[in-house]
């Protein structure tokens, strides 16, 4: 008998009927954040998510990270759709760069198309994205493709999975989730949705991997809030200072009630805070009381006991609002004795030493801090061990793959999928770009590898990760900068007197004898390259530069970035 999905399919063309379902994820492999996957099936292309990945430590001045996209731009024609899970930047935070060059719809919740819309704002792109906006048992048609939308409980409302039926089966991608029994906002993850698949077969099953690490199931969000509880009434006589992320609506909300509970004002610190907070209370995601948010000027005219100000800045981020409290360098929230700060959220793996700078300065302010290892102040919004093996159980994949982790991560969550009854052959550790491709639904290999790395951004500008831009950022963070001006005549004869300028090196204009060499260096290139028959201008650079790292290579083993300038009279 013929499969429905597959006949519906061959009908819009002949092609598709040899075709094979592919699987390729172009971020979020090995990795926290960049989550990208890509689903193919003959002529019909449809793409999970669209994130960013915050920079490591030595990525200096980069503002964050994106998926290279290059294949989504060969094949744009083929692309069906976006389909966001949930409005977390991890997922959505790289659409801005991205949609406009392929510009196909976004299939989303109307919370993440507000938080995607702010971001194309932010970033100037003057590009429409055309939204089309999705509830949770929403069916979407994309070509072969069709996506079912599940409610799943996260740390933002309107996280979804997805049931992505195919003529090769059905693909279960969970996004981001947690089975908590007890949600802030009432919205349970959809188990009956998720059995009910696993009746129906599921051929693949994507699962996220963040904390397979961790046992038993990770604690709900109403623990939090009887900490907040017990804070509020023990510091009754101190300003309240909350940093979480600005996108955690849920943890957001709980601090509102709470603040509300307590007879505090709310005022709200950092653009993203602001504008995260404007936006899930204009589309009714947030019951906020009337005039509980306040400005930072109509808090001055309260009692420290009256106000809780909710900031940005749990990760330590060089200009968000606690760390310029922690400085010292906020314009309108000054810390002292009287307050009580607390960090409610965990740091993202690369930014505990920002975390922890941070919470050393706030101490140095003399404000009590109150932070993770100290309290029960925050829970993730990812499954723990017990919750990946009740996903396994409700679904029943034939096959599997871990996503949403670094590479230990994934192979932890490998390993449990096999103790669940999955085949070890039909299990697979995909690394970014790899190819995965399905034959029927009896068969599945990695076949081949598509172009899929990093890609910077800084400020609002794109470079690759493979150039030269962080390697030369690394030289002169670690060696200085030394730049040599030549002034020189028709005859390649000096017009001027060799200048020579130092950045952050050891060799300084005061160490009269290393510049006395250098200016011989560079005197001794000119002359020798002036005597050389059929010598072409380009070229003397490399030879001033080959003579200054002989002299810098007598004292050192690392030499300074050296840029000769050569002016022509």
């Amino acid at each position: 008998m013929a499969d429905p999905e597959k006949k519906k399919c061959n009908t819009r063309k002949r092609r598709v009927k040899s075709a094979d379902l592919f699987v390729c994820p172009l971020g979020g492999m090995g990795e926290i954040g960049k989550n990208l996957t890509v689903f193919g099936y003959g002529d019909d292309y449809i793409i999970v998510d669209c994130g960013l990945k915050f920079p490591e430590e030595d990525m200096l001045g980069i503002d964050f990270v994106i998926p290279d996209v290059e294949f989504l731009v060969e094949n744009k024609s083929k692309i069906r759709g976006i389909f966001i899970t949930h409005g977390h930047e991890d997922h959505i935070g790289a659409l801005p760069f991205v949609l406009p060059r392929i510009d196909v719809p976004v299939y989303c919740s109307r919370l993440a198309g507000g938080l995607i819309e702010n971001k194309m704002i932010d970033a100037s792109t003057g590009y429409v994205p055309d939204f089309h906006y999705i509830y949770p048992g929403d069916r979407i048609k994309a070509g072969c493709f069709e996506v079912e939308f599940i409610q799943m409980c996260h740390s933002i409302p309107d996280a979804n999975a997805l049931a992505i039926r195919t003529p090769a089966g059905v693909v279960v991608h969970t996004g981001d989730f947690k089975f908590d029994p007890t949600p802030i906002d009432g919205n349970r993850s959809d188990y009956s949705a998720l059995a009910r698949l696993g009746d129906e077969g599921v051929l693949l099953l994507m699962s996220d991997s963040t904390n397979v690490e961790k046992p038993g199931a990770t604690p709900s969000e109403k623990v939090i809030g009887q900490t907040f509880e017990r804070l509020f009434r023990l510091y009754k006589d101190r300003r309240i200072v909350v940093a979480t992320f600005a996108s955690n609506l849920n943890r957001t909300r709980m601090i509102i009630a709470t603040a509300a509970r307590f007879n505090r004002k709310v005022v709200l610190v950092g653009r993203s805070m602001i504008a995260n907070v404007e936006l899930a209370d204009k589309l009714g995601y947030l019951d906020i009381p009337d005039g509980i948010i306040i400005s930072p000027q109509e808090a001055d005219h309260l009692p420290d006991n009256r106000v809780v100000v909710l900031t940005t800045g749990s990760q330590g981020e060089p200009f968000s609002g606690l760390v310029l409290m922690s400085r010292g360098a906020h314009r309108q929230v000054k810390l002292g004795p009287r307050d009580l700060v607390i960090i409610s959220a965990t740091p993202i793996p690369g930014n505990e030493k920002l975390v922890s700078q941070t919470v050393n300065r706030l101490f140095g302010c003399g404000a009590e801090v109150i932070y993770e290892r100290d309290e029960k102040i925050h829970v993730s919004g990812h499954a723990s061990r017990d919750e990946l093996m009740l996903m396994m159980s409700l679904t029943r994949p034939k096959f599997f793959v871990p996503c949403h982790g670094e590479y230990r991560h994934l192979v932890r969550h490998a390993q449990l999928a096999k103790e669940m009854g999955v085949s070890s052959k039909n299990i697979f550790i995909l690394q970014n770009g790899d190819m995965l491709k399905f034959h029927g639904s009896a068969k599945a290999e990695i076949a081949g590898h598509v172009q899929a790395g990093p890609v910077l951004i800084d400020g609002v500008v794109l470079g690759e990760f493979e150039g030269s831009i962080l390697r030369e950022r690394r030289e002169m963070a670690e060696n200085g900068l030394v730049v040599i001006s030549v002034a020189l005549d028709k005859n390649m004869r000096p017009a001027a007197p060799v200048q020579i300028q130092t950045r952050g090196s050891v060799y300084s204009a005061d160490d009269g004898s290393t510049f006395r060499e250098l200016e011989n260096a560079v005197l001794s290139a000119v002359t020798q390259f002036a005597r050389m028959p059929g010598a072409k201008r380009e070229t003397l650079p490399t030879e001033i530069r080959k003579r200054i790292r002989d002299v810098f290579g007598r004292s050192s083993r690392n030499y300074p970035t050296i840029i000769p300038l050569i002016t022509y009279i």
